[in-house]
């Protein structure tokens, strides 16, 4: 069965509230949703995570929408590569843009899904019908600001807080939701805001019964990360320095992190994240965990598949709809109940998008007609 048809939808998302990292702040996002319709009627969904600037990661939803229509649209027509494993072949010759190329797959994974009449995470191989949800807070204005969101989150049943650190917003949070929360479970992400001179502020947090510091280092580092490891006892995990397969393999040989976040939109979409499963997981013996990226209903969608695989052995960061957005563009919406999210038993994604909501937000519709 080929496909017909991809439209590609521009959406601006307003979140909640601000939500900021090291390297920036945001409160509206774009989120290409991309999707694909088969020649037998059926249709499959998926959304490219790139940002609207270069600062996560080299992609805009610019570039992702140029490499897409330009570059991975034709060539998986004129491969007549339909299927997730095709196209990922056929689109080998395209350096990078994992971005785009992931929204693409996560479609045709959906679609395929969708045809077998089969939940997406049964297809990816995931052995549980629930995953544990955790919840990325952003920088806040204040240490009583940031206590009271965590708190926040605490009732709601989230079982893992993780924040955002900087320099200067780091050891003294870590102190205060020590001192007024307690023990809970509690992990820090720096998305590359230091260097191995900062080993004292990793030292200090050494004392505090972290999770894990995440992306501590440089965004492309392995070698500064395994002789971090070596000089503290928190263990490392990494996120943006895993890209690819071959990146894991070197980060299992190096001991860079003992941990490692699974981004299925920054390493090119679930195969290429199954082979990095395989590697970290199935033959290192290492514990992983899925990561998001503000995504919309339809990207949660591929997280929770995603997250039902064996070897993840921590909670993740996908949370329910309305930890971000007032609203979302999937029904039902994504709900955690006592701390879990359940994996749906409906065809695919196991979420309806609804279009006439997407049509609406819309600021630019690309329609692709293949031959």
């Amino acid at each position: 069965m080929a496909v017909k048809r991809v439209i590609l939808y521009e959406v601006w998302v307003r979140l909640r509230r601000r939500f900021e990292t090291s390297f920036g702040a945001t409160r509206e996002r774009p989120a290409i949703l991309v999707r694909v319709l088969g020649d037998d009627g059926e249709e499959g969904w998926g959304e490219v995570v790139a940002g609207e600037g270069p600062w996560y990661s080299y992609e805009t939803y610019e570039t992702a929408i140029h490499i897409l229509r330009d570059y991975l649209i034709p060539l998986m027509s004129r491969r007549r590569a339909y299927t997730p494993v095709d196209f990922i072949e056929a689109t080998r010759v395209v350096r990078g843009h994992n971005m785009a190329k992931a929204g693409l797959e996560h479609a045709l994974w959906d679609l395929e899904a969708r045809r077998r009449r089969i939940p997406l995470w049964r297809l990816l191989g995931g052995v549980r019908d629930r995953v544990e949800s955790g919840v990325s807070v952003g920088i806040q204005p204040s240490i009583d600001d940031l206590i009271e969101t965590v708190s926040h989150h605490l009732d709601e049943g989230y079982r893992r807080i993780k924040i955002k650190i900087k320099p200067g917003w780091d050891v003294e949070p870590v102190k205060a939701i020590r001192r007024e929360l307690g023990d809970i479970p509690l992990q820090v992400d720096a998305n590359a805001a230091y260097s191995l001179s900062d080993i004292q502020t990793f030292r200090d947090l050494d004392d505090h019964n972290l999770l894990m510091i995440e992306q501590p280092l440089h965004y492309e580092d392995l070698l500064d990360h395994a002789e971090l490891s070596r000089r503290i006892r928190t263990p490392i995990c990494l996120d943006e320095s895993i890209t690819s397969p071959r990146r894991a393999l070197e980060a299992h040989k190096l001991d860079s992190a003992q941990v490692i976040n699974v981004k299925p939109g920054r390493v090119g979409g679930h195969l290429e994240s199954l082979r990095i499963h395989r590697i970290w997981y199935e033959e290192a013996g290492r514990p992983l965990w899925i990561g998001g990226m503000l995504e919309t209903g339809i990207g949660r969608g591929h997280l929770v598949a995603l997250a039902t695989l064996p070897g993840v052995g921590y909670p993740n960061d996908i949370s329910g709809s309305s930890r971000y957005y007032e609203s979302d563009i999937v029904e039902p919406e994504w709900v955690v109940e006592n701390g879990y999210i359940r994996a749906p038993e409906r065809p695919g994604i196991g979420v309806e998008p609804l279009l006439d909501e997407i049509e609406m937000l819309s600021r630019r519709r690309i329609v692709v007609d293949l031959p």
